[in-house]
């Protein structure tokens, strides 16, 4: 299932702890409620998740889709926390007056065809996964994640989260996630756990820009953009243009991405600051891909797939580690002389990641 032999489960959310954790301490009911709630069903969902996957890895193969074409089933939890819920809509189903689900099975679709036509890559595994999807889970469940099988999206509280379908990015982050378990099975934790997010940032952008059509100069770059309620001072979740600029905000408080080693966080929460410092790989990528210009799934994004997938990633891989890969990877694909090179080595230098 994995290039590098074993395989870690991992439950990944695409709102960091820290952020949760900050709201569940606000004196307001209508913001701590909903927080301290999603935290409870994480922290659970967290601890069930080695039990399920190792019984989902021992099960029967899943019937492929065909190589070409996405199966896509989306389901409703009724806002209760049963997965997958009741069945709403196939591959075959003509859209629903539920824009939530409409919205669910674009994204699905979207990241099938990211992978497919950039990369050739058929579904999340590489061999047609069938993509399945969860809308309506819980109450105020201020959260989306993947849970090894599928993904699952909370509707949010209304007050400082909104419903998490809205942006296409967020569902393609989350299926990475997917792509990671079954090729380089990044560690979640520290470093590699960052890579980890920002593989899932990465991906996330490319499915958004590539389906507005958007070259690396036309693209916003956030990650989250149109999750965030009307009352919350703050424009996305992360920013790989400029991280640590994405909100800024009484409740939330303060984006504390760095963009640089320069302000790497070293901290023994969100799994040794996983959703923080993949600020640092995700500019990175930003100034890969702007500096080569045009749509960035062609050069820099393969570059990026070309060293998730290769086999050579180490599962505990540090930010040199990867550096030194891409920069490898943009030598044997384009050239050692090429542009390409020179942007990727380039981008790494300015984030203060030193290759070997």
């Amino acid at each position: 299932m994995t290039t590098n032999g074993g395989f870690e489960p991992v439950f990944c959310t695409v709102v960091p702890p820290h952020v949760l954790d900050r709201l569940a301490k606000n004196d307001d009911p209508a913001l701590s409620g909903p927080a301290r709630r999603t935290l409870v069903r994480d922290s659970e969902l967290r601890g069930r998740r080695r039990v399920t996957t190792e019984f989902a890895l021992a099960s029967a193969p899943l019937a492929k889709a065909p190589s070409d074409q996405p199966l896509r089933t989306v389901y409703d939890a009724g806002h209760g926390t049963a997965l997958p819920g009741t069945k709403v809509r196939g591959e075959a189903d003509e859209p629903g007056r539920d824009a939530t689900v409409n919205r669910a099975f674009s994204g699905l679709g979207a990241t099938f065809e990211l992978f497919l036509k950039a990369y050739g890559r058929h579904s999340i595994d590489g061999d047609g996964l069938p993509l399945d999807a969860t809308v309506h889970y819980d109450e105020d469940y201020n959260n989306a994640f993947w849970n090894g099988e599928q993904m699952v999206f909370g509707d949010g509280d209304g007050e400082i989260f909104l419903d998490f379908t809205i942006p296409i990015d967020v569902i393609g982050h989350e299926l990475t996630h997917g792509v990671t378990q079954y090729t380089a099975n990044l560690t979640y934790y520290g470093q590699p756990g960052a890579l980890n997010e920002s593989m899932s940032d990465v991906f996330g952008a490319l499915i958004k820009q590539y389906t507005l059509g958007q070259t690396a100069t036309e693209a916003d770059w956030l990650i989250g953009a149109g999750l965030l309620a009307p009352g919350v001072s703050g424009k996305a979740l992360r920013s790989m243009k400029e991280p640590g600029s994405a909100y800024d905000d009484d409740v939330l408080g303060k984006d504390p991405q760095p963009a640089t080693m320069d302000d790497y966080v070293r901290t023994g929460r969100d799994n040794g600051g996983v959703h923080i410092n993949s600020g640092i790989p995700n500019h990175a990528f930003y100034l890969a891909a702007t500096a080569l210009g045009g749509h960035a799934w062609e050069r820099a994004g393969r570059i990026w797939f070309d060293v998730l997938t290769g086999g050579d990633l180490p599962e505990r891989a540090m930010f040199t580690d990867f550096a030194s890969l891409t920069v490898k990877a943009a030598r044997e694909r384009f050239g050692d002389g090429g542009d390409e090179f020179r942007a990727v080595a380039k981008a790494w230098e300015q984030v203060g990641v030193r290759i070997p």
